[in-house]
C-alpha cells in the first residue's frame, strides 16, 4: 500500500473515466454499502459511501488507499479493511469535512499503515 492513503494503489486496478457511483463496497468481512461520490484528484482520492442501514444511513469517507481493488465488470469495490474499522473511523459529515483539510489529516492518521485500524497493509 502507498505511503500516501490518498492514492490509490496500482494494485487496485483503477481505470480513468469509469465513474465509481453506485459500485457496492465490500470490506474483507462483508458489504458496506454503495459509493455516492468520488473523487480521483492526485493526492486526494476518495470514495463516500453510502452505509444504508449497516450503520443507520451514514456515509464514511474512505482515502482511495484503503481500496484493494475494483472489480468494473461486478461493478464491486473491495476495501482492506473490515466493517469495524470503517465503523469506528472518525465520524463523516459531509458538509464539514469533504474538503476539510484537518479531517483529511485525522483521517490518514486513522488509516495509515501501522497504525491500529491502518492494518497491516
Amino acid at each position: 500500500m502507498t505511503e500516501n492513503v490518498w492514492n490509490y494503489d496500482e494494485t487496485t486496478a483503477r481505470q480513468q473515466g469509469i465513474d465509481l457511483r453506485g459500485f457496492k463496497v465490500e470490506a474483507v468481512d462483508g458489504a458496506i454499502g454503495k459509493v455516492d461520490k468520488h473523487s480521483d484528484e492526485a493526492g486526494s482520492a476518495w470514495i463516500v459511501v453510502d452505509t444504508g442501514v449497516w450503520i443507520f444511513g451514514k456515509e464514511v469517507l474512505l482515502p482511495a488507499g484503503t481500496i484493494a481493488r475494483i472489480d468494473v465488470d461486478e461493478e464491486k469495490i473491495h476495501v482492506n479493511r473490515t466493517k469495524e474499522q470503517i465503523k469506528n473511523a472518525p465520524e463523516f459529515h459531509r458538509e464539514k469535512h469533504l474538503d476539510n483539510p484537518d479531517y483529511h489529516d485525522e483521517l490518514a492518521a486513522y488509516y495509515l499503515p501501522g497504525t491500529p485500524f491502518g492494518g497491516p497493509f
